[in-house]
């Protein structure tokens, strides 16, 4: 009896253990992550340095082998700067190759963009809208530059959008002769885009995401 008892109670949590799957992947059907400008110069050492820039890196790994493991569209942005006077992502440097946390795998998209927002003469929308794309969970750098221009482009193209938070980063900036903290700037940015009931994006951290 006993036995019987525990074969019962396994197959009912390996039951339960299906049905939370399967509502977790239809959860997520037409759902891509984006990877915008996870690229060594952001790194240390590289010609841009953002604060925390190593575990962003390592928050969107971790996002970013979630979507592998769950058979989820991936898609790599590239920035190679083509402006006169562009000290950083220039082409055919090392510091404008993407880092090696997140290193692309054979089928994933890779979009290399010369502007802010990742659609911007790129085939991103043609990309997404092929694939029957209508979320996307947003990661990389910087938080306030081209995340933030690719996270408002893609509500005017009408995505739902999620950001991880502690999965973006950026640097210190200047306004008026006075330094604004990178720390003050990533609050605010994600304070922004995430204002009037999550407008233009839901904000979440990373264990949030994965363990949602």
């Amino acid at each position: 009896m006993e036995n019987r008892f525990k074969t019962i109670l396994t197959l009912g949590l390996i039951f339960i253990s299906l049905i939370t799957m399967n509502a977790q992947k239809q959860k997520m059907e037409n759902t891509a992550l984006l990877i915008i400008d996870v690229q060594n110069d952001y790194f240390p050492g590289g010609k841009m340095t953002l604060e925390n820039a190593e575990q962003a890196g390592k928050n969107t790994k971790k996002i970013l082998e979630y979507f592998r493991s769950s058979n989820l569209p991936v898609i790599h942005i590239k920035h190679i700067s083509t402006n006169e006077g562009a000290t950083f992502f220039l082409p055919d440097t090392e510091g404008a190759k993407i880092n090696q946390l997140v290193l692309s795998e054979k089928d994933e998209k890779i979009i290399t963009k010369h502007f802010p927002n990742s659609f911007r003469e790129t085939d991103l929308i043609n990309y997404l809208q092929s694939n029957k794309i209508k979320n996307l969970v947003i990661t990389g750098m910087m938080t306030d530059v081209c995340v933030e221009a690719t996270t408002r482009a893609a509500f005017d193209f009408g995505f739902n959008n999620t950001i991880i938070g502690d999965a973006t980063a950026t640097r210190n900036r200047e306004l008026n002769g006075e330094v604004v903290k990178a720390a003050e700037v990533q609050r605010s940015f994600l304070a922004g885009i995430s204002a009037l009931g999550n407008l233009y994006a839901r904000v979440v951290n990373t264990n949030e995401f994965l363990n949602k």
